[in-house]
């Protein structure tokens, strides 16, 4: 069956990266929005000319960095992801090359064509994440599907999470403290023959066994 989208979805520590916007208009300020909704703690800098009201508002509240300057290819160096929202084209073809030799992944606002990455639509329910990609065809129909798996899903999937997590958690130690005894058990069967001289086949109880039959 042939592939349409072969996109690799990935979920990034953003909190642990740092994030560079160039552009700090409506665009900016909509991805830069994008990355607090799901990881408020992310370090981000942005460099542009202008900057929006709002974008300087949210400064204030999180760990942004504005640079009020105009673009040079040195600035992206330090960087370990772009987000290139300038609403001139050639600038982000630009950037978008000078990314490149860097390196660095990049996304270019509403040019798929440029993006190495997409930010897609998001669904958050306590732990459970669930990312939304249309492979740059319509972020209106992401959008919308966000709304609706937002809609469906309930908040107590997020109780149903732990109670997995929990159960998780007692399985892998139960098997652990299994298998541990199994090879304690087990150790009578060593190849080596003065091993076993030592322990004899004679002294270990068949009924031990018992517990991993069932």
């Amino acid at each position: 069956m042939e592939i349409r989208n072969s996109l690799y979805p990935i979920f990034l520590k953003l909190e642990e990266l740092d994030v560079l916007i160039i552009g700090g208009g409506n665009i900016a300020l909509e991805k830069l929005g994008s990355i607090l909704k799901s990881s408020p703690k992310t370090k981000v800098t942005i460099i542009a000319e202008q900057i929006n009201n709002k974008v300087k508002e949210l400064s204030a509240f999180y760990n942004i960095t504005l640079i009020q300057k105009s673009y040079d290819k040195e600035d992206i160096k330090p960087f370990d992801l772009l987000i290139a929202a300038t609403n001139n084209r050639i600038l982000n073809e630009q950037i978008k090359l000078d990314a490149k030799e860097q390196r660095i992944l990049t996304n270019v606002v509403d040019d798929p064509e440029l993006c190495d990455f997409y930010l897609g639509s998001v669904v958050t329910k306590g732990n459970l994440k669930l990312g939304i990609s249309t492979n740059g065809q319509s972020p209106t129909m992401a959008k919308k599907l966000r709304l609706f798996f937002e809609d469906v899903i309930p908040d107590e999937v997020e109780y149903s999470l732990e109670s997995l997590h929990n159960v998780r958690s007692k399985l892998k130690k139960d098997l652990h403290h299994r298998i541990a005894t199994l090879n304690s058990v087990t150790s009578v069967l060593d190849t080596d023959k003065d091993h076993k001289k030592e322990y004899k086949l004679g002294n270990v109880n068949p009924t031990d066994f018992k517990i991993y039959l069932n």
